[in-house]
């Protein structure tokens, strides 16, 4: 049976509903329940039916208490029918009695639909932009009555019925209302209290019975390895952060100092039982934690809910609700309003290129591929054993934009860091020859996700101009960090994976070789500027048998500290906005593991601590010296100064911003201590030693220049300024 949107068919006159329609109700194999349960028009009377297991007898009320009929009981299972005294249809309830007492029941089917049709046409056009005020559950007021709402998208279903503690799982009982032009299933169920676990029961296209699945829209979720999704009120937070939205609103990103301290929220630190810490206490020890080591914004690996604990969060099964693990929902935006009070952004990794396989997710969820492809060449990931979105569909590409809306409008994020944008564009990644679907014209880009991309920038930046998008895409796609209008993706900034390779690879050479390499440190600045870049010294260096970064460096221990500190100097002298994994800035050795704190014990060895003071003060001398940021995505902010003497491993360039004095950066990668070694300058002068890694306070051996060098210009008409090069160790030089 089909019905228009918001119309139900109604009964016989005669107001007795046929045995078999009662037989399809108690088996819940109805077409549309609708139909004929709740209140209807029976000729000049009215009729209400209703399904309550467990009564013996119910009396018809209206909501306000008034007693309009004794119903009659038609099934021992609890199918009652019978005249109300009513003059027209509204929204009744049931008093129910058996031996064990009495209880009030509001009858769902009695009250109309909540969507309406401004709501399909936008949801048919692709272009609705609140999904998540419409679809899942939301508590709302209805003709009425308190209670929730719920909306599914499960077009290809028989029948869908929401089941929770509040009906005993019966799927029976809530089956929902289908809105045919869209595919969308919704009820209005009375009575159900905030904090009830409950999903969908799906029956498929043939009648078959669907494993239960979560809420895709849920905005709160059970604690695993329980599955269901909750119901939850809207986010009462009282924001306190007008300034720092409106400063970020205001301003170009690309021009600001962003120094990223990136963090897996389960494992930075955990009580003394080793259990998890709650956002609050998340916010009692980072926040301050950040605020002290300068940095600028804190990037989470991914919060939405999730169920296995080693994936970190990249294998999410609820992009809308942040996971339990660290408590209610309202926990984490106290956390955002505690960063964005001391001024520090919030940037979330965020997974739209793929979801996981579990039977209460996304997949079949209707028992068709409705949120994946269903060729397997284009619907499932060869690398993770997951599925991939099918950006092609229209209600997958609004689930999608929708949910980044939804973190920047719902929790105020700064940000969102999208994860493997390379394996969104490219249909054979990963896959050999034969094993992938090419696009329209034969290629191997897939179109469907550069547009998806492009609407989800366009929309995030054009409704929150304060956010930032940064793509990780690994590959040399064009125009990542370009205007949609330029033929761009759209996204703000981009991680620059090549730094990160090249320069890796270089320091994990011993220093007699490294004249040999030279070009892994000078290449970056071939293309330095061809995208609004973030440098990352990720997770994704730390994990899987790489180690820790203090592990990579090459030499003994002295050099592995000093190498680590002149390396980290260099990167934040180099152009790009900052991205450090956490319990890199204090030189961990252990290689991170998900299952575990940091080991914050280190610090309390000179050599750690001075790690740590030292990215304290570079994120304080990179926020102070607008040379050091205000052009990081401008080929006018570096000047080489010297870039081929492979021989020593020295490397020194300008960094410039209009009006602002300059600083010179120059390190040396080798152990060998220079004394006299020469240094061109564009401006004669003093110049300022404003940071110096081998200082003893960060662990160093306190070599240097008594905190200035002079330039003088020479009878060849160069400004040269003879400087001590501390060995294995970064200057920062200030014109004075």
């Amino acid at each position: 049976m089909t019905v228009s949107p918001g119309k139900d068919p109604a009964p016989a006159p005669s107001g007795v509903l046929p045995a078999p329609d009662i037989a399809a109700i108690l088996s819940g194999t109805h077409d549309n329940p609708f139909a004929v349960l709740g209140v209807h028009a029976a000729g000049q009377n009215y009729v209400a039916r209703c399904f309550i297991p467990g009564a013996e007898a119910v009396t018809a009320e209206t909501l306000s208490g008034k007693e309009i009929g004794t119903l009659n009981r038609r099934d021992d299972a609890g199918f009652f029918e019978g005249f109300v005294s009513l003059r027209k249809e509204q929204p009744i309830r049931y008093r129910a009695i058996n031996s064990g007492g009495e209880w009030i029941v509001v009858d769902p089917y009695s009250f109309g639909p909540v969507l309406g049709p401004m709501d399909d046409y936008y949801i048919r056009e692709g272009s609705h932009l609140r999904l998540f005020d419409k679809m899942g559950a939301h508590p709302i007021a209805h003709d009425g009555a308190e209670g929730f709402h719920f909306a599914v998208w499960a077009p290809n279903a028989r029948r869908v019925s929401v089941v929770g503690s509040f009906n005993d799982w019966d799927g029976r009982r809530h089956v929902m209302r289908l809105r045919a032009d869209t595919g969308i299933w919704e009820i209005f169920i009375p009575g159900v209290p905030a904090g009830a676990p409950y999903k969908y029961e799906i029956l498929d296209n043939s009648g078959t019975l669907l494993p239960l699945k979560a809420d895709p829209f849920a905005r709160r979720s059970e604690l695993r390895p329980d599955t269901a999704s909750m119901t939850t009120g809207e986010i009462a937070q009282v924001w306190e952060d007008e300034a720092h939205r409106q400063h970020w609103a205001e301003v170009d990103p690309r021009r600001q100092p962003i120094s990223i301290y990136e963090v897996h929220a389960a494992s930075w630190q955990r009580r003394d039982n080793g259990e998890m810490l709650s956002w609050d206490e998340l916010a009692d020890r980072l926040i301050p934690y950040c605020v002290d080591m300068g940095f600028t914004h804190i990037e989470f690996l991914p919060i939405s809910e999730f169920p296995f604990d080693p994936s970190w969060g990249y294998q999410t099964t609820g992009l809308y609700a942040p996971t339990a693990r660290f408590g209610e929902p309202e926990g984490f935006a106290r956390f955002v309003n505690g960063c964005h009070k001391v001024g520090i952004g919030v940037i979330l990794d965020w997974v739209p290129a793929h979801f996981p396989t579990d039977e209460h997710g996304l997949r079949w969820f209707d028992g068709t591929a409705l949120y994946e492809h269903a060729d397997p060449r284009q619907g499932f990931h060869p690398d993770w054993n997951t599925a991939i979105y099918n950006f092609g569909r229209q209600e997958v590409l609004a689930y999608l934009v929708n949910n980044a809306l939804y973190w920047a409008e719902k929790f105020h994020v700064d940000g969102l860091r999208v994860d493997a944008v390379a394996s969104m564009l490219y249909l054979d990644y990963s896959r050999e020859y034969g094993e992938w679907v090419p696009n329209e014209y034969g290629g191997n880009e897939n179109l469907e996700a550069v547009r998806f991309l492009q609407t989800m920038n366009t929309r995030l930046y054009g409704i929150h101009q304060g956010v930032l998008t940064i793509a990780e895409e690994s590959t040399s796609w064009p125009k990542v960090s370009h205007p949609v209008h330029a033929g761009g993706l759209g996204f703000g900034f981009k991680w620059n994976m090549g730094f990160m390779h090249d320069t890796l690879q270089y320091l994990m050479r011993e220093p007699v070789h490294r004249k040999f390499h030279h070009n892994d440190m000078t290449f970056g600045l071939l293309y330095a500027f061809s995208e609004n870049f973030v440098l990352p010294l990720s997770h994704d260096e730390v994990v899987h048998g790489k180690g820790s970064l203090i592990a990579k460096m090459a030499g003994d221990d002295w050099q592995k500290f000093a190498n680590l500190r002149a390396y980290y100097a260099f990167m934040w002298g180099y152009p790009g906005k900052k991205l450090l994994f956490m319990g890199q800035e204090f030189a961990q050795w252990r290689e991170w593991s998900e299952d575990r704190a940091l080991d914050w014990n280190l610090l309390e060895y000179n050599l750690h601590e001075g790690m740590r003071r030292l990215i304290r003060d570079l994120n304080g001398t990179y926020r102070s010296k607008a040379a050091l940021h205000a052009r990081d995505c401008e080929g006018e902010g570096f000047e080489w100064l010297i870039a081929d003497d492979r021989d020593n491993s020295v490397f020194a360039w300008l960094r410039k911003a209009p009006g602002q004095k300059l600083v010179a950066v120059v390190t040396n990668f080798t152990p060998v201590y220079r004394e006299r070694y020469d240094i061109p300058l564009p401006v004669a002068g003093r110049w300022k030693e404003i940071l110096n890694t081998d200082a003893e306070i960060y662990g160093g051996s306190g070599k240097g220049n008594g905190g200035a060098v002079h330039a003088e210009q020479k009878s060849t008409g160069i400004t040269v300024a003879t400087i001590t090069l501390p060995p294995l160790a970064t200057l920062m030089l200030e014109q004075d």
